[in-house]
């Protein structure tokens, strides 16, 4: 039995404001190719798993009639309720609870959503969770995307030694485990959701041009759970002079950022023989 890797409740405390502000948005295209494929009625209800502050939750919103946006940081989900109010989507429900604790009725939604976090869950616990929650025949989507500090441009490996060696010395190392990712290489992803009953729908890629500004990156990287604002604190005017001065000679700091989903099916029910 695969032994899930444990990430600390709190690592993203005091982040809403630069997540909402510095995470790239997913592409129109992407949303647009995700609601084509899982149908949603119009009637039905949407579950948004570990929402943050809601980069799936908006832009799917107006195909279902209710909204759940799930969060177990109550910065991310008070962000989420004030943004609703502003766009008036008052379907949207926005709940303080971690995605292995929420309490949602049996065949009650047609899509639920999770983006960038299935791997920071009790993956088979809330696999089996979203195979009673949704509704024979609706869909689980497991939405990615890469992080700037992730490639092989100059810049990109600049920024990856800066993290980590600022990682090191404010005592954050540790923050995300170092072996987040092996019980993810033991049992992927789509084995963990096979076993709750899922039916493997596709993966789904696109990618998007984007050129980064040193503000940008400085705003992004306080929206992660490894230098938050609360780990930076009285370093943080230090660190952006010093990634300024690191990413300097490094114009433009373009990259193509990969977005995809994998899309699963809950099997319809079997027609009752007459």
């Amino acid at each position: 039995m695969t032994r899930e890797v444990r990430f600390e409740p709190g690592l993203y405390r005091g982040t809403a404001g630069h997540y909402d502000r510095f995470r790239l948005p997913y592409p129109d295209a992407m949303i647009t190719d995700l609601v084509r494929r899982a149908a949603p009625s119009g009637r039905g209800r949407l579950l948004d798993l570990a929402c943050g502050t809601g980069q799936l939750t908006f832009p799917l919103r107006d195909r279902f009639a209710d909204v759940w946006a799930v969060d177990a940081e109550h910065d991310m989900t008070g962000l989420v309720r004030a943004k609703a109010v502003a766009v008036g989507a008052s379907h949207i429900r926005a709940v303080t609870a971690g995605a292995e604790e929420l309490h949602a009725e049996a065949s009650s939604c047609e899509l639920i959503v999770i983006g960038n976090a299935f791997h920071r869950l009790d993956r088979a616990r809330v696999a089996r969770h979203a195979h009673t929650w949704l509704e024979p025949g609706g869909h689980l989507a497991l939405c990615w995307s890469n992080s700037p500090w992730v490639g092989d441009q100059p810049w990109q490996r600049v920024l990856d030694a800066l993290l980590r060696s600022w990682q090191d010395a404010l005592g954050a190392a540790t923050r995300v485990p170092p072996d987040w990712n092996r019980s993810r290489q033991q049992a992927p992803d789509h084995q963990i959701l096979s076993r709750a009953g899922f039916e493997p729908v596709g993966r789904h890629e696109f990618t998007v041009e984007h050129h980064w500004t040193v503000p940008e990156l400085a705003g992004h990287i306080r929206s992660t759970s490894f230098l938050p604002p609360s780990v930076l604190g009285e370093h943080a005017a230090d660190f952006d002079t010093t990634l300024t001065a690191e990413l300097s000679g490094h114009t433009p700091l373009a990259e193509a950022v990969s977005f995809a989903y994998d899309l699963f099916r809950k099997p319809p029910s079997k027609a009752t023989p007459e």
